[in-house]
């Protein structure tokens, strides 16, 4: 596997982090070894991303700006109802919403924090150069009873989306657990569609289940399916699991043994577990753009979405260690805060080394990711709920 992390071109800062965290989990849990600049670098090599400065690789969804106070905000705009908040981000009702031009004169009109907080305030994926995580990267958030160690392969809940809790899944699958993606009716996983090779990677493997999430029945029945379980993997903010009618707290106190991984942008719990997080807003919160000035002089995005694969690979050691434990917990990850955290320890590692790195990143602005060999896929690829009735049905005999 390692073999598969030669590349060429500049490394990406906080793979060797990932890396040490990979080896771990091969070590203490028997996965397959994985190098970090694979999980990191894979999609970027193979979407023909390159290294974009002040916009985020790929399509370009997110955008460092200059404020009126001399800050940089980070501004992600990946969805159309995203554009249509900007009028009320800037206070300007006859805004151009898809003039990248008319959005970085009226970023330039405000002050970095104040677009931050207003931000969050509307549920736009917003961050500032120079924040700092207001949660931490790792928190137990509740706790339940203990069950004897199963003889049968868990059972994992994914009920997230994108990239980060399901290379969570991933890891897991990996592990030899048995995984199962649900998605909704009405908005199945966006990568799905938008990169269909990255979700075949970190997807191959589960089953795939289609509810639909405003249906009493459909609801019960995960409900059910959750309570079988020994993993659920979650991103929803905390109205959206309402909504659901799941109360994550009162089912890891309810269910001996249950593993509840809650990923979120920024911590899951209070006025932060309503913030919108992704993941290259989240790298800059979490400081990266901010260490990549500081070396360069000039800011940037460094990796590709970084937070969502440092994310993922911290919340697959977090599940596997507590299933060890065989205690019930929900442990609720901060994608910002998860960053601050790997560059801290990398900086502690070798400072001298992770500045190189990130001079040679800034380099080679305009050029094309590093070349990493694409990993094959070795398991099928469930079609779009094709294990709904099988697992659902299940829980109704139950």
């Amino acid at each position: 596997m390692l073999a598969e992390a030669e590349a060429s071109g500049p490394a990406i800062p906080l793979a060797r982090w990932a890396d040490r965290q990979l080896e771990a989990l091969a070590r203490d849990h028997g996965l397959p070894r994985l190098a970090g600049a694979t999980l990191l670098g894979e999609r970027g090599a193979h979407g023909d991303y390159r290294i974009g400065g002040r916009i985020s690789a790929g399509l370009g969804g997110s955008r460092l700006l200059a404020t009126k106070d001399g800050g940089w905000f980070a501004l992600t705009l990946i969805r159309e109802d995203d554009r249509e908040l900007l009028p009320a981000l800037f206070g300007d009702a006859d805004l151009a919403i898809h003039d990248n031009h008319a959005i970085a004169a009226a970023v330039l009109q405000h002050p970095c924090g104040e677009l931050v907080e207003r931000g969050r305030a509307l549920g736009l994926p917003v961050a500032g150069a120079d924040e700092t995580p207001v949660s931490a990267p790792i928190e137990v958030l509740e706790r339940g009873s203990c069950r004897a160690r199963r003889e049968s392969r868990p059972l994992v809940v994914d009920l997230s989306a994108i990239w980060a809790g399901p290379l969570v899944g991933h890891l897991l699958w990996q592990a030899g657990m048995e995984v199962v993606k649900v998605e909704s009716r009405t908005r199945p996983d966006l990568i799905r569609r938008d990169d269909p090779a990255t979700f075949d990677i970190i997807n191959q493997g589960k089953a795939s289940l289609l509810v639909d999430l405003t249906d009493r029945e459909d609801k019960q029945r995960l409900v059910a399916l959750i309570r079988r379980a020994d993993v659920v993997i979650e991103s929803a903010r905390p109205r959206a699991l309402r909504h659901l009618g799941i109360d994550a707290d009162a089912l890891v106190r309810e269910v001996p043994g249950l593993v509840w991984l809650s990923v979120t942008g920024h911590g899951a719990r209070g006025e932060a577990a309503n913030w919108v997080g992704i993941g290259n807003d989240c790298g800059v919160a979490g400081g990266l753009s901010r260490a990549l000035a500081e070396v360069t002089g000039e800011i940037g995005y460094v990796g590709d979405a970084i937070a969502d694969p440092l994310t993922g690979i911290v919340g697959a050691r977090e599940v596997l260690g507590t299933l060890r434990e065989g205690t019930a917990k929900r442990i609720g990850l901060s994608m910002s805060a998860i960053t601050a955290m790997a560059l801290a320890e990398e900086r502690s590692f070798d400072a001298a080394l992770l500045a190189r790195e990130l001079r040679a990143w800034g380099d080679a602005t305009g050029s094309s990711f590093p070349a990493i060999a694409r990993r094959e896929v070795s398991a099928p690829v469930s079609p779009l709920g094709i294990d709904t009735e099988r697992y659902l049905t299940e829980n109704v005999a139950c």
